[in-house]
This record gives C-alpha cells, sequence and structure tokens, in this order.
C-alpha cells in the first residue's frame, strides 16, 4: 500500500470514528438521555473494535463479542426513538473505522523508527555478482530479470544442473566481487551467505524462490523481484545473524520430528498440505512411535518426550496480531527454540486450534525458550528440515548462532522491517501512530 493510501486509510479510520459518535448526537438530540447512553455505547464499541485490530486469541475474541454487543444495545436504544437508518450508519461507521485503521497501520514500516533502524546507507558495488537458479520458483529468475540485472551493471553467474553453488560463490569473491548476491530459494540464499559470511563480503538476497520467508523478515517486498536488485545500487546495509547446524549455515529454521518426517517424503515438495494432512494422523496415531529425542534446556522439557523440535536463527512471533510466522528482529544474537509434546489426536486438534488463534503457547505440551547453542541427541540418525531442505545427519546434532554474522543490504525503497516487527508497532503506541500517518506533514 502507498504511503497516500495509507494516509487516505488512516483519514478514514478517523473520520468514520468521528462520525459515529455525531450520528448518535443527531439522532438523540431531543432526547438527553438516550443520547448519553449511546455515546457511552459508542465509546465501549470504538474501545473494542479497537482490540480486535490489536489483539489475537481470547482477547480479540471477548473484544468482538462486547463490540457486538454494544452495537445490538445502541440497536435497541436508536429503535426506541424510531431510528434504524442511524444504527445501520452507526454500525457501518464503526466497522469501518476497524478495517480503515487496520489497514493503515498494518502496512505503515516507514513509521517504525529513523532511518537507522534500517542499517547504514551505503555506496552502489563496484563488482556485483549475482548467481542466479532460473528453476527456482516458478522461473522468476527468466531472461527479463536477468537483462534487469545486467542493465544495472551487475554480473550473472546462472547454476546450471550439477552445478557446485557454493563454489560458484568462492569465485566469484575470488575473481573480486564486491558484493554478491543470490536469487532463488531460502537454502540457496543460505548457502551463498555463508560464503559471503566468510570472506566479510556484503550479501543481496533476491526474492526469486517460492516462499521467500528470508526474504520476508529482513523487509524485502517478495513482489518486486525486479526491484530488489537496486540493493546492489545505493542502499541500506546491516548486521544479522546466521545460524549453523554441525557446521551447515542456515537462515530460517531446522525442525525435527513430526514436520522433518513430513518434510522427508518424496510427495512434500509437490503437495505440501495434501502431504501434511496425510501424514499427520499415521505420525500421531496409536501406532505412533515416538522419537527419542534428548536435549538440554529448562527444567519444564526434562521428562518431555518430543514429537517436535524447531530451531529458529532469532525468535519467530507465534502470537499476538500480524505478522504471525515472522521474526521481528534478525540481530538479537540467539536461537529460538520450541518443543512441542502431543500424545494423541484430541490433544493434535488442540494443539491446531490454539497455534490458529495465535495462542500456541497455551498448549500444555508446548516448551519454548531462548539460547545461543542447543545439542539435540538421538540413538539413530536424525532426519531434519534444514531451511525447508531434507536432510539427515548422524547425531549429536549441534546448532549455534553467530551474531552479526553477515552483511546484507537491502534497496532504499524496500520496507527493510518485517512484518513482525510492523505488527509489534500496531499493538504498541497504535493511536498515536493512526494519528501521525493521517496528520504528519
Amino acid at each position: 500500500m502507498s504511503r497516500t493510501a495509507r494516509r487516505l486509510a488512516a483519514l478514514g479510520s478517523i473520520a468514520c470514528a468521528a462520525g459515529a459518535l455525531v450520528v448518535a448526537v443527531f439522532v438523540l438530540w431531543n432526547n438527553w438521555a438516550p443520547l448519553l447512553g449511546a455515546l457511552a455505547l459508542m465509546v465501549v464499541a470504538l474501545i473494542a473494535a479497537w482490540y480486535v485490530i490489536t489483539r489475537r486469541g481470547i482477547v480479540r475474541l471477548v473484544a468482538a463479542v462486547v463490540a457486538v454487543a454494544a452495537v445490538a444495545v445502541a440497536f435497541a436504544t436508536l429503535l426506541g426513538n424510531h431510528s434504524l437508518l442511524g444504527l445501520a450508519l452507526m454500525a457501518v461507521l464503526v466497522f469501518g473505522f476497524a478495517a480503515l485503521a487496520r489497514a493503515a497501520l498494518q502496512s505503515e514500516p516507514q513509521l517504525l523508527g529513523p532511518d537507522h533502524d534500517r542499517g547504514v546507507e551505503v555506496a552502489a558495488a563496484q563488482r556485483p555478482v549475482l548467481i542466479l537458479n532460473p528453476r527456482s520458483g516458478g522461473g522468476k529468475a527468466n531472461p527479463v530479470f536477468v537483462a534487469a540485472a545486467q542493465d544495472r551493471g551487475i554480473e550473472t553467474v546462472t547454476l546450471r544442473p550439477g552445478d557446485d553453488l557454493a563454489q560458484l560463490a568462492r569465485d566469484a569473491v575470488a575473481g573480486g566481487a564486491d558484493v554478491i548476491g543470490m536469487a532463488g530459494g531460502d537454502g540457496s540464499q543460505a548457502l551463498v551467505a555463508g560464503i559471503a559470511s566468510e570472506h566479510g563480503v556484503p550479501f543481496v538476497c533476491i526474492p526469486a524462490g517460492t516462499r521467500n520467508h528470508f526474504a520476508l523478515d529482513l523487509g524485502i517486498d517478495r513482489d518486486d523481484v525486479v526491484g530488489a536488485l537496486d540493493a546492489f545500487g545505493d542502499a541500506f546495509e546491516r548486521r544479522i545473524d546466521l545460524a549453523r547446524v554441525n557446521g551447515r549455515v542456515f537462515v530460517n529454521n531446522v525442525s525435527f520430528g513430526v514436520y522433518a518426517a513430513i518434510v522427508q517424503s518424496e510427495e512434500y515438495r509437490d503437495a505440501k498440505l495434501n502431504t501434511a494432512a496425510k501424514m499427520l494422523p499415521e505420525l500421531l496415531g496409536p501406532d505412533f512411535d515416538p522419537f527419542d529425542f534428548e536435549l538440554d534446556g529448562p527444567d519444564a522439557i526434562a521428562d518431555c518426550d518430543p514429537d517436535l523440535i524447531l530451531v529458529s536463527n532469532n525468535v519467530y512471533k507465534l502470537e499476538g496480531i500480524g505478522g504471525l510466522g515472522t521474526r521481528a528482529r534478525l540481530d538479537e544474537g540467539v536461537l529460538g527454540v520450541i518443543v512441542v509434546e502431543v500424545h494423541n489426536g484430541a490433544e493434535l486438534a488442540q494443539l491446531i486450534s490454539l497455534s490458529t488463534a495465535g495462542r500456541g503457547s497455551a498448549y500444555a505440551g508446548w516448551h519454548e525458550w531462548t539460547t545461543p547453542s542447543l545439542e539435540v541427541r538421538s540413538r539413530q540418525a536424525i532426519d531434519l528440515g534444514i531451511d525447508g531442505e531434507a536432510v539427515t545427519l548422524d547425531s549429536p546434532v549441534h546448532l549455534e548462532v553467530q551474531p552479526g554474522a553477515l552483511r546484507v543490504r537491502i534497496a532504499p525503497h524496500h520496507p527493510g522491517v518485517s512484518p513482525a516487527r510492523v505488527a509489534g508497532a500496531v499493538q504498541a503506541g497504535a493511536p498515536r501512530r493512526l494519528l501521525r500517518l493521517a496528520f504528519a506533514a
């Protein structure tokens, strides 16, 4: 959403809030008792609507009930004063306020803080090199994209079947590249980012994969693949963390247990959701053979038999409004660890229900903490999903974070902040931000 559209949405939400109050006054002007009652109900409805915007889970549900109840009581009051039209208009204005405010604030990364939060301004690369995978993401790195890169003076290297991607990256650095980029999926991004980190060369992430989770958390516009090339020009640069599993770099997460078993399936790549739906009942059914994972952590997991372990490069936002499944920061120097234990189908249903509502941590078998390193042990080889790629490693598996290991560049016209960071700002000081967005010059 453009800056102008965000401002219009913010102004519209404020106008709807004011309009709802004005309608109440106009309809009940000659009857002060209903007027005061209606005004009080409108305030309650507006406050409740705000909680619907800025909260999730039980708080959001209660707020929605309160908002509906307030409007319903107002409805009865207005009916007693023969103004059904006024009620309908008030209801439209209240919900218009909520919808427009949410649209304005959830799309408003520019108001999060000064530019230094995005990094430092850097000059254009002198010897930019971009490695691209033409098969990734349905062919996003197509001839038009390649031409756009070359028009910007970027040397392109195409990954061919049988090529060693790591060696291509090392050759580019050895050949004098002062900025190196990768156009491909998250697994390829991690590998090239690791080479860039080893040599102290800035890295550019081009979202040419399927899901591009790393790009999303960096604040790169995933729908603007060509525009992401501008990170090779005058751009913002900052340091972020990388993480390693048995020495291999990962930028997003490593999964053990149920999800890793699903990723190992040959059917997973072509039908992710269908494969997961098919395998989960089998994996967690009555004949399920529990994983024998051992790991160190809080006292609460001492007797835990994990069915799922998720270790992430920094912490995922899994609760609250918006930004779910993304990371607010990539520079906190920690691994985020989630361990989940499921005993039966009923508990699985509860877990899914709570997770969908943004309240996964309320599940009794959910354990979550942060740590700079972690070791996972088993009596057998361990199947993992590393940034969504199926891998099998010998036990023990050691994971660690590398604080500030990677210099990453972001195009100046891209947000440079993740959805989780934006969502946090929506919840903290949202009224002030809405007014600032609406009326700031």
